[in-house]
């Protein structure tokens, strides 16, 4: 494979490294200890246009291609996870789908301001019982005159509070079980639409994730997305996209805990020598560097593959599935490296390792990705 990148898509990085060494870099330790959600860099971003970056400039967007996002998002994680996936969450699970299957009517509504960041989006799939299974979701929607009437509860929705518009998947046809999924544009201020405080989590603790409450919630039907029926489509097919920038996201905590590990282990010194000459860590740092050039292969060639316009999926679930479990295997050896300062809040390296642990579980586990690309091989076999 080769990646011989296009002058546009250098450019995009170097912009995304500059406003994430200049504007994220200084506060993502303070706002991850605060719990504060970076409203000011948000503001930046959408003026940059990274939180439309492939949405089409007919719709507001910069109409980039995966691969030129992929690069902005691996720079932006290098200094703040939870800047990077508000980014991916309203570019892949909330622009990307409207533009697929919206009408354009919806386009101009939702989709605009959304890729302008003028409004945040926000994808609303999990239940508490329903995860890794979607299709056991238990939210409903019933129809009563031009609108339908949504009932149920959602949970860990990133950007939740914060976006305006929300991608809510609900019960239509409760017989048809995955069938009967349909996909709903909810907005805040609608009468029956709340939302609980931010969970309390382990790490991406700025990137605000929340419960979404539905009670007799009354959504016109023209601001359902797709046909009736076609949720569990429009859910599926958005995750394929959603975890090419998921492992962008991986990328950038991959590489953030490899280069923090390379700069201390020469700047540290111990018997007499900076610890970078033992043996043993440069094997450990030599494993971090191989395999995040791995997963960034990986996933450059999934983004590459999305904007041939071929399908993607399983190539998505292999990116998604390796860079992950990189991140968290570089950011653990980081903290190694650090001895016990690396277990303080003194170096970035114990917030890397928190941060690093959820993209091995959101939008799609490291089993379901296993999974998916078992079944690719296996066919009926593997579902059997």
């Amino acid at each position: 494979m080769r990646f011989d990148l296009t002058q546009e898509q250098l450019l995009v990085q170097k912009m995304a490294r500059e406003f994430a060494e200049q504007e994220v870099a200084p506060i993502a330790a303070s706002i991850d200890q605060e719990e504060r959600f970076p409203e000011e860099n948000v503001k930046r971003m959408a003026d940059l246009g990274l939180l439309g970056m492939m949405t089409p400039e007919a719709h507001g967007g910069a109409g980039l291609d995966t691969v030129s996002y992929v690069l902005a998002l691996e720079e932006i994680a290098r200094h703040c996870a939870a800047h990077a996936v508000i980014m991916s969450v309203n570019n892949s699970l909330a622009a990307w789908p409207i533009e697929k299957y919206g009408t354009e009517a919806q386009k101009q509504k939702f989709l605009t301001p959304m890729a302008k960041g003028e409004q945040l989006g926000a994808y609303a799939l999990s239940e508490p019982g329903a995860g890794s299974d979607p299709a056991g979701l238990t939210t409903n929607a019933v129809g009563e005159g031009d609108a339908y009437v949504l009932n149920g509860q959602k949970n860990f929705i990133t950007n939740g509070g914060h976006a305006h518009t929300y991608i809510v998947f609900a019960r239509t046809q409760p017989e048809l079980k995955h069938k009967g999924i349909s996909a709903f544009l909810v907005t805040k201020g609608m009468k029956g639409f709340t939302w609980s405080k931010p969970e309390e989590k382990l790490g991406i603790r700025a990137a605000h994730s929340t419960q979404l409450f539905l009670s007799d919630c009354k959504v016109p039907a023209s601001q359902m997305l797709g046909k009736e029926g076609e949720g569990f489509k429009i859910a599926m097919s958005t995750l394929d996209g959603g975890r090419i920038g998921i492992a962008g996201q991986a990328l950038g905590i991959a590489r953030a805990s490899l280069e923090e590990s390379v700069k201390y282990s020469q700047e540290r010194k111990a018997f007499g020598k900076a610890i970078g000459s033992f043996q043993a860590l440069q094997f450990m740092m030599s494993d971090m560097a191989t395999e995040l050039d791995a997963a960034r292969l990986l996933t450059l060639h999934a983004a590459q593959v999305k904007d041939r316009g071929e399908k993607y999926g399983v190539q998505a679930s292999m990116a998604k599935l390796y860079a992950s479990e990189v991140a968290m295997r570089n950011a653990t050896k980081a903290v190694q490296v650090f001895g016990g300062v690396g277990y303080t809040r003194d170096f970035p390296v114990e917030r890397y390792m928190r941060d690093a642990k959820i993209t091995e579980i959101y939008e799609g586990t490291s089993e379901i990705q296993r999974l998916v690309i078992a079944r690719s091989l296996l066919g009926d076999v593997a579902g059997a």
